[in-house]
């Protein structure tokens, strides 16, 4: 395998609001300290000031407008038109009919775990273009209710899909516990799939080869290997070189997750960092991402996971990363934009 990336961390971007200075978290639509009413700004990836009509004005004079779907699914995000909607929304192809009762209680919960994987996405530098941009190579989502159809989450040509049901956690809990695995939440699921989308975009011509020496030859039949998953279970000692049983059914799941756990562990540090609960140091001091995993992560998740046992409840973070993963990560890792050989 080739020279791996250096590891830059991720400018860390914590809220405040701006007429009060009171901290703000990421989907707040008023601000609790002074009553002013909030928008997210992508462009300046803040949370900024509206006014009675919804309107924030930016430094270049142009006039943006709360989302149209602040109501339906509790989008705070910022859009060009008045009356329109944000660029978040607007990955959304399918969502609940409005008679879909079941369907838009679930909604908000999944437009949620969606707004926060763009703005992580945007953190770390990786392009998002949506279908209506780049019909061929843009990214969409399809919110679907169970309700009424079978629902099967995943990734096809661009195309996200995921079940609503999983946003009640008493069903997820269900799903998570017949498959008997460690963690299973919405966002996860936006990870892992989002994970197929950039595999399918970023993973070609020079970096075929690398990739399949990590994760194996994805070529072979994916339902033939699923059907073989299910029926024979993860091969004796998968845990030596894979980060989840459900990793170990094609090489296609194996990159999807590695790639929600490089998302799950960038996000979780930059979170900690903001707070003040660890240090993410310069670039010289870690090298490669697997230098951040182990002299950040690992002592970081051990501590959370003892944290969360002193509230009698699961370890945060149920997982060992084995020397196998860590190489994986950091060829995940090496596709961010900017980093270099």
């Amino acid at each position: 395998m080739g020279a791996r990336a250096v590891w830059k961390a991720p400018d860390v971007k914590a809220f405040a609001c701006r007429q009060c200075g009171n901290q703000l978290y990421f989907d707040n639509s008023v601000c609790v300290a002074c009553g002013s009413n909030l928008g997210y700004s992508r462009a300046e990836r803040a949370i900024v000031p509206v006014d009675a009509r919804g309107r924030y004005v930016d430094a270049a004079g142009l006039v943006w407008h709360v989302c149209k779907h602040l109501n339906l699914s509790g989008c705070t995000w910022l859009a060009p038109l008045e009356g329109g909607q944000c660029f978040s929304c607007d990955l959304t192809r399918t969502r609940p009919s409005d008679d879909d009762l079941v369907g838009l209680v679930n909604f908000p919960v999944a437009e949620a775990a969606k707004r926060h994987l763009i703005v992580e996405l945007d953190t770390l530098g990786f392009p998002v273009v949506g279908k209506d941009t780049d019909p061929e190579n843009g990214l969409a989502f399809d919110l679907l209710s169970s309700v009424a159809e079978n629902v099967v989450i995943g990734h096809e040509d661009g195309v996200i899909t995921i079940d609503l049901a999983e946003s009640d956690v008493a069903y997820r809990e269900k799903v998570r516990s017949k498959l008997d695995e460690p963690y299973r939440t919405m966002l996860g699921h936006f990870r892992h799939e989002v994970g197929h989308y950039y595999e399918w975009q970023l993973v070609r011509d020079d970096l075929i080869a690398p990739c399949r020496e990590l994760f194996g030859d994805e070529s072979k039949d994916y339902q033939a290997e699923i059907d073989r998953h299910y029926s024979e279970g993860p091969p004796p000692g998968w845990e030596q070189s894979y980060i989840s049983t459900y990793a170990t059914m094609h090489p296609f799941e194996d990159f999807a997750e590695t790639w929600a756990h490089y998302l799950h562990i960038c996000d979780t540090i930059q979170t900690a960092a903001e707070f003040g609960l660890t240090t993410v140091g310069p670039i010289a001091s870690f090298g490669q991402f697997r230098n951040v995993v182990t002299g950040v992560w690992v002592p970081l998740s051990v501590a959370l996971n003892q944290i969360n046992r002193s509230m009698g409840k699961e370890p945060l973070y149920p997982f060992v990363i084995p020397t196998r993963v860590l190489d994986k990560l950091d060829f995940v890792a090496s596709l961010a934009p900017g980093r270099s050989a």
